[in-house]
Parts: structure tokens; sequence; C-alpha cells
């Protein structure tokens, strides 16, 4: 049953548990001032038996659940209470832990925070933020239900849904949402959003919500660059209207063996001195310590998923957070951003000091080239992405320390993961100039591509950066239509998954199958085929 839990909760009890040691001494002087200011939240994280979001008598205080100010983490006592530090700008939510959940409100969406901001947001914002809170209450509370979550599960993450209106939002609920209800959502456990949820347009964020939480699952969410307040004078103010509907801009939680946080990399900075406004990759102080209070309490063979929205490569502060990952032996990132498929090893080229490269997945997109292209019969854009595949979303399998990732073009059956390029017809005396070139959509470095004609023997292909030669010409094609009602496509730009074969150079006249099998470092294997005649 979906509960919305109410964000500010009022309990006769009050309680003050001592802050960690560590934690405060970290942040002496912002914590003291809290404190001289009489702004200590107090609360109880509980067992919701009956999963009404209120704690009845006969509900027990959960020990050991960590709750954090953005800063401080803190486990709860053995009757379940908790005390942190606020300002008049504070949001405190409880990190989820394994086999417990959170209450989602009727989009999904995971109710695990307390908003305090006493004034609310600023009013002459272009989209409004948090309303005035009040008063901090005297114990806000969370509540947490049993679940079982073992040590298999799996996650939808889509990258930059991003409709610039609700036409757009109907775009991804028939060409995304539709296909993914229909597969019974794949069997995954929750969904996240990478950022740019919407378009700059955040009075579309509500319809949003409410087509993907059809889907029927827990829904996190990122802040992209195209999710903030433009108007903001600084980056701090810039997450009101996100923060009003998801939360935190930044937080973590567990699912199965498995710990996730999700960051904001995203930093606003406002017009001044000339200088246009602009958004940069950066995580920033606070958001560090918070990182690095948070991995202090994971343990270090845990496996650590770290989802962001610009990919890490281009953070400014990435070293820091290098620092803090590097030396555990089981982490991966997400990002999306970029509008194409790729997977990047993160080395010492780039001050990665780690014993192997960092793998960072840059997603699929949702919105592949931000709904751009010519509309296919049913008045969607083909939305194809500048490396040549089509968007989507990607469905990301969790066992332990290991992980995988499956690659899912909307509309389209589980098995297009590539597109194999070739002339309808060669003759014969030109087998031997005559080249295959492979597509494939989610091929990482350790991805083997092989070919065949017929029942022959397998040969190696290999790994090229090139254009995809297909999004070329359809870009160039719809370029030369006349009175288009749609938006070009993007620049196309050299992509990493592609792979070029030679055909034997005797074929007999007649048709042939031709075959492309990919093989993933897991072990993983996709086929498809194209039919060639050779004259």
């Amino acid at each position: 049953m979906n509960i919305r839990f109410p964000r500010t909760r009022f309990c006769v009890a009050v309680a003050i548990v001592a802050i960690c040691g560590e934690n405060l001494t970290a942040h002496q002087h912002d914590s003291h001032h809290a404190l001289a200011n009489g702004q200590t939240a107090v609360g109880i994280v509980f067992e919701d038996i009956n999963a009404n979001g209120v704690r009845d008598e006969d509900e027990p205080g959960l020990a050991n659940i960590k709750v954090s100010n953005g800063k401080h983490i803190v486990k709860t006592d053995q009757q379940g209470k908790y005390s942190l530090p606020v300002t008049d700008d504070t949001i405190l939510f409880v990190i989820k832990p394994r086999n417990w959940m959170t209450p989602v409100d009727s989009d999904n969406l995971p109710q695990f925070y307390y908003i305090h901001k006493p004034n609310g947001s600023p009013k002459d914002f272009q989209y409004p933020g948090v309303e005035p809170t009040g008063p901090l209450p005297e114990s806000v509370d969370f509540p947490l239900t049993r679940r079982n979550e073992p040590d298999q599960f799996k996650a939808l993450l889509f990258g930059d849904t991003q409709p610039r209106n609700i036409k757009e939002v109907e775009y991804m609920a028939h060409d995304v949402i539709e296909q993914i209800i229909a597969e019974d959502g794949h069997g995954a456990s929750f969904g996240v959003t990478l950022g740019d949820i919407v378009f700059d347009d955040l009075s579309v964020m509500p319809p949003l919500n409410q087509a993907i939480a059809l889907i029927g699952i827990p829904w996190y969410n990122v802040i992209g660059n195209h999710d903030i307040n433009y108007d903001a004078p600084n980056d701090r103010l810039s997450d009101e209207t996100f923060e009003s509907h998801y939360g935190p801009n930044y937080y973590s939680f567990d699912h199965g063996p498995t710990h996730f946080l999700v960051l904001d990399d995203v930093t606003w900075v406002a017009k001044h001195d000339g200088q246009r406004a602009h958004y940069h990759g950066g995580l920033g102080e606070d958001q560090l310590t918070f990182i690095r209070n948070d991995l202090a309490m994971i343990p270090e063979d845990q496996l650590v998923v770290l989802m962001m929205h610009i990919p890490l490569q281009n953070v400014d502060d990435r070293q820091d957070l290098y620092r803090l990952i590097e030396k555990r032996p089981a982490t991966v990132s997400i990002s999306a951003h970029t509008h194409y498929m790729e997977h990047v090893l993160i080395g010492d080229e780039d001050g990665w000091q780690g014993p192997k490269p960092h793998h960072h997945i840059i997603n699929v997109t949702v919105c592949g080239s931000w709904w751009r292209g010519q509309p296919d019969e049913r008045g969607i854009p083909h939305a194809t992405m500048s490396d040549g595949a089509p968007n989507g979303y990607s469905i990301m399998s969790f066992d332990g320390q290991n992980y995988s990732l499956e690659f899912r073009a909307a509309s389209r059956p589980a098995e297009h993961q590539m597109n194999i390029y070739l002339p309808e017809q060669a003759a014969s005396s030109d087998l031997a100039t005559t080249v295959a070139i492979a597509n494939v959509f989610a091929a990482d470095a350790n991805t083997q591509c092989q070919i065949r004609v017929n029942d022959a023997d397998w040969s190696d292909m290999d790994a090229i950066r090139i254009e995809d030669p297909a999004y070329v010409r359809a870009k160039q094609v719809e370029e030369a239509l006349p009175e288009r009602t749609w938006i070009d496509l993007p620049k196309p730009h050299a992509t990493p998954h592609m792979f070029r074969g030679m055909l034997p150079t005797h074929l007999p006249a007649g048709t042939h199958r031709i075959e492309v099998k990919a093989v993933f470092a897991d072990g993983r294997e996709i086929i498809d085929h194209r039919i060639m005649r050779v004259e």
C-alpha cells in the first residue's frame, strides 16, 4: 500500500542523544552554533507495523539506524532515538538499511526525510519551492517497515527523462513506461532517474512523477542541471523546487548487500561581476563531508554504487572523491547527461590511485537526443542518440560485489542490442573490401566481438571509434526535408562501442546470413544477424 509520510510529525517525548564524537569534531563550529541557538532535532526511528505512518504504542524504536542532517550521521540508540543539530535550512533523513523500507507517497517517491525550513523557500523564484515548515517539531520520527531484500536484485536506471512539456511526458509514457509495465517492471526492486528529470520547466515534475509511478516500484531521483532554480542567487538555493518534490539533493540508502550513494554534482553559479550564470560539475565541501562520514560506516568489502548526473571525469573536485573510494575493492559509478552510452575506465591518467581502474557508466537516456528527430507513426520522435543507439534505459543486476548492466531500447524487443551495417548486396569480386560494422550499444572496453557467415567459424572484429554511419545518413536525410516540424538531431560523435570485421573473400552467389556475436566481461553473449546478397 502506498502511503504519504507526513513531513511534520509531533510526538510528546523529547530525547537527546549524543552525536558521534568524530562527526561532531569535524564540524564543531557549525554544530555548536546550532546547539547554542537551540536548534537540535530529536526523534525516533520506529517499526511501523501497521504501515500507517504513525508510531502506535506497540511499535518499537529501532536501534542502530543511521540518520543524517546532510553532514553528520548518527545511529539511533537502543530505544530508536537520535539527536542532530539543524539550521534553518536542513533536511533530516534516515539512511534506509537493508531489509527495511521507508513509506512512499502516491507517486511511489520514497518519504525518508523531513524538511526544516521555518521560513520556506524564497518567494520570488519562478517555480515554487518548500512552504514554510514552522518551528522544529518536538520529535521528528521516521517509520520503517520490514521488507525482504535478497542478495540478488535488479534496479531500473533512467538517464535524462527530460521532457520540456506534458506532450513529451506522453512521449515517455508511450515509448518507455508502457513497455516496462508490459514486462512487469523487469522484476526490478526500485528505479532511479539520473538527473535532468525535466527540461528547465520544473512545473512538469508532478505529471512526470505520476507517469513513472505507474511502474509500481519505489523511485529515487538524482538532481540534474536542468532540474535547478535558475533564478537562485547561489548554489545552496538552486535546489529548492527539487527538494519540494524529492527531498535532499544528496543522500544514501542500502538495498540488499549493496550501498547506494545519490550525489549532487551540479554546482550553480549565478550571474555576477559581468559573468553569465552557469553550472559546472562539483560536489562541494559539505557533500564530501557527508560522503566521508557515510563511507566510514560502510564495510570495506561492501559494493558501493555512486549515482550522479554529470559524468565523474567532469567533476571539478573528483580527486577528493577518488581518495574516498579508490582503496575500496568494489565500487562503480553511474551518470547520464551526455545523451549517449559509454563505459569509462578511470585510471591514473585522471589521478585515480586505486589498484585497478574505476568503472564509470554513462547511461543511455530515456529522451535519447532530447526527443529530437522525425516522428514515427505514433508521432513520437525517434530520438536516436548521437552514438547511433536508440533511446531507452538500463536494467542493472546486483549480486554481492558483482553487477551487470543490460541495455534496453525503447519500444524494441529485448534482443535489440546492436545495429549491423552491410551493403544490401555485393559483387563477389568486391568481397575482399566489403566491411561489416556493428554498433553494440552497451559494449565496454572488455567486450569482444566476432563475425561469421552462415555457419562458418567465428572470426574476431576490431574495436574502432567512428561516427555511426546510419546516424550520419539519417541526420542528412532529415535535414534535407523541407518544412520540418521537429527539432533536428544533434551532431554525431565518434562512438566507442563500434566494431569492424571483414567478410570472407570468397562467397558463392546467393543470399547469406551474417551474424555478429558480442561477449561481455561477465560472460553474457548477444547475437544478431543481417542478410546480404552476393551477386
